[in-house]
């Protein structure tokens, strides 16, 4: 990417939803290294099928930009080959990228294991492979710079069978990883650690809850997409074992094969026995939430969830915040016993409070339940080892002998 590369944003508008969607886009470019230089709004009543928002305001963008060189054109939206190119055509052959190219080229950026390469680039392909159908030279334009990390120009000259042998083989090994990735927590399951996965909007502070949760050091970053691949700690709330799990978060209109390539990724999510839903108390907390709920039923989510608003020191009143959910701060440390809390007792139903007396003489029998029985207190008797704990109620036959 050229250092500071300048991006003018063209914002078509559907409706008052494109506010957020704009902020979005000047957001985006920040995380992709570009500086924004403006922008342009079109109200659309009807797509022009050749060039989305007609040629008249086209030219009128053009007059705007004349003289100014170094300019990338960002349609804060999804193009097809065609318009790219007459778009391009229009604006004196600047190069076009739309939403979904810069999306991936972030997630290209922030992609650090080979799980995480090979998602960006399978969404990459499947994302160019459309637009190649006599196409491309409309693609051809984008040259350097953002949009093009990845498979990028590289991968646009080759033909398209070619395309279509990688996109095989690199499905190939996702479907690999999920195969280990399955075994793992069929090993977690066995292990009897309950999984909570943090999901939600990108750039909530999911990561920075983690941290504080777990005492562990995952990146922290004010940026979109920053947390790309699942990372996975264990912690635990009164002697009782988690396994939190941070995820990819999620923006308005993430697009299809994006959500698709990192199915894999989210399947976290999807697999958990709790999700933490986080938002930002000091945004469109609501659209966040909402947003967050319709990817992942998308996805066939059906597990329990609390939403947990973030960043509430950044208000002065929280009365106004609706009552079901819980308000923290991990940067402040604010209302994380209450998070706690709230998380025991959504597993209250599941949890059977018991008292032990493990006879000497079976002692070993007691250890090698492993981490069954949650323990709160022990101590060593006369007859036998006293024990005070929780065992989740489908084990509870497990121990039932030695229940006083």
């Amino acid at each position: 990417m050229c250092l500071q590369e300048k991006i003018f944003i063209i914002q078509p508008i559907f409706d008052d939803n494109w506010r957020v969607l704009h902020s979005e886009a000047v957001s985006l470019i920040e995380c992709a290294g570009g500086a924004y230089c403006g922008s342009d709004y079109q109200t659309i009543k009807e797509i022009n099928p050749a060039t989305f928002i007609g040629s008249g305001k086209l030219r009128e963008i053009a007059a705007t930009l004349s003289g100014i060189e170094g300019v990338t054109i960002l349609f804060n939206g999804e193009l097809s080959p065609s318009q790219t190119l007459n778009i391009s055509a229009a604006l004196d052959d600047r190069k076009v990228i739309d939403r979904t190219t810069l999306i991936l080229d972030i997630f290209a950026r922030n992609a650090v294991t080979a799980e995480g390469k090979i998602q960006v680039e399978l969404a990459q392909l499947k994302y160019i492979y459309p637009r190649l159908k006599g196409k491309g030279a409309a693609l051809s334009r984008l040259g350097g710079g953002i949009g093009s990390r990845g498979p990028g120009e590289t991968q646009l000259e080759t033909d398209r069978r070619h395309i279509r042998l990688r996109i095989k083989y690199l499905e190939k090994k996702l479907a690999e990883t999920e195969t280990r990735r399955a075994i793992h927590n069929d090993r977690r399951i066995k292990d009897d650690a309950k999984i909570i996965a943090l999901v939600g909007y990108t750039n909530t502070g999911k990561s920075s809850l983690m941290n504080l949760l777990t005492g562990s050091d995952v990146l922290e970053k004010n940026a979109l997409f920053a947390t790309l691949d699942p990372t996975a700690r264990k912690f635990t709330i009164d002697n009782v074992p988690f396994i939190l799990v941070d995820t990819v978060g999620f923006i308005q209109q993430l697009p299809h094969d994006i959500v698709e390539a990192f199915k894999s990724t989210l399947e976290s999510a999807l697999n958990c026995d709790l999700a933490l839903f986080v938002a930002d108390a000091s945004g469109d907390y609501q659209m966040q939430l909402d947003t967050t709920l319709n990817t992942l039923n998308a996805l066939g989510f059906d597990k329990p969830y609390l939403k947990v608003l973030n960043k509430c020191d950044l208000i002065e009143d929280t009365s106004a915040l609706p009552s079901d959910c819980i308000y923290i701060s991990a940067k402040k440390n604010q209302g994380i016993d209450e998070l706690k809390s709230a998380i025991l007792k959504s597993f209250a139903e599941q949890l059977v409070e018991v008292n032990l007396l493990i006879p000497y003489s079976q002692i070993n029998d007691y250890y090698k339940l492993g981490s069954l029985v949650s323990e709160k207190s022990r101590k060593f008797a006369e007859d036998g080892l006293l024990v005070e704990g929780k065992v989740d109620c489908k084990y509870l036959n497990r121990v039932e002998k030695f229940v006083k």
